[in-house]
């Protein structure tokens, strides 16, 4: 299983880096049915096997409402996982598309979709909720901010929310996505597409596209802003962790 025990490897370093997981921690992930979240809780239901510190693990999925979801597929994963899973039926689609009628849909979704998980998390008894960013994810983000909002800014490795009184925490932040792309591949993970109308036509696709052309030239461009990242201690950001060193298929 050595793409497991690769998955394992970033998750945990960050996990150590950042202090993300203390003895008796129950931690939601949040599960989108997407590569990324779906990675996340494959790394942390192992990691949950011989961790220093005990926690316990659960499962989320908040439903949009779009008509013909089938979650059922993502319920087996978890039972095979032994990780409890739950559906959180809501109505965001409907509100954001019918009823709104939202051109640029995005961030209200967002935090109509924070807003459910969160709350959620807090009636299973949860006290923390992982995300699944991952390292193309932290420097999309902090480019985002830079070309369309003129500032220096990310999500944080770690958030505290005193209303929630909830941490956020995001142990994937030193994964490539070409690794968690190659893990969800190998291991058949049962991925649920995005029935979003505006999935792939947003800013953050623009910046994915522009990174991913400008990366072709310069051969590890997204390691280098990240490593900016880190020493400039943007948002929590801090000098730690090796990055992944470049393999042959990222010089081809």
């Amino acid at each position: 299983m050595e793409n497991t025990k690769r998955i394992l490897s970033y998750t945990r370093r960050a996990v150590d880096d950042y202090s993300m997981i203390q003895e008796g921690d129950r931690i939601a992930v949040g599960v989108s049915a997407g590569k990324d979240s779906l990675t996340l809780l494959c790394a942390l239901a192992e990691l949950r096997r011989f961790y220093p510190q005990r926690f316990a693990l659960c499962a989320i999925t908040v439903d949009m409402g779009f008509d013909g979801t089938d979650f059922s597929p993502i319920a087996d994963l978890c039972r095979e996982l032994d990780v409890p899973y739950t559906v959180v039926p809501t109505q965001i689609s409907k509100i954001i598309f019918d009823v709104r009628k939202e051109k640029n849909p995005c961030s209200l979704c967002a935090k109509m979709r924070r807003g459910a998980l969160h709350t959620a998390a807090k009636e299973l008894g949860c006290n923390k909720v992982a995300l699944g960013h991952h390292l193309d994810d932290v420097v999309e983000t902090f480019m985002l901010n830079l070309f369309f909002e003129g500032r220096l800014g990310c999500f944080q490795p770690v958030t505290y929310l005193s209303r929630m009184d909830l941490h956020l925490i995001r142990p994937m932040i030193y994964m490539p996505e070409k690794d968690v792309r190659y893990f969800a591949n190998s291991v058949t993970l049962p991925i649920i597409p995005s029935p979003c109308p505006a999935d792939g036509n947003t800013q953050r696709e623009e910046i994915k596209q522009l990174l991913a052309s400008l990366d072709r030239r310069h051969k590890g461009l997204r390691y280098r802003i990240y490593g900016a990242i880190q020493r400039g201690e943007i948002d929590g950001f801090k000098p730690c962790g090796r990055l992944p060193v470049l393999s042959e298929e990222d010089e081809a």
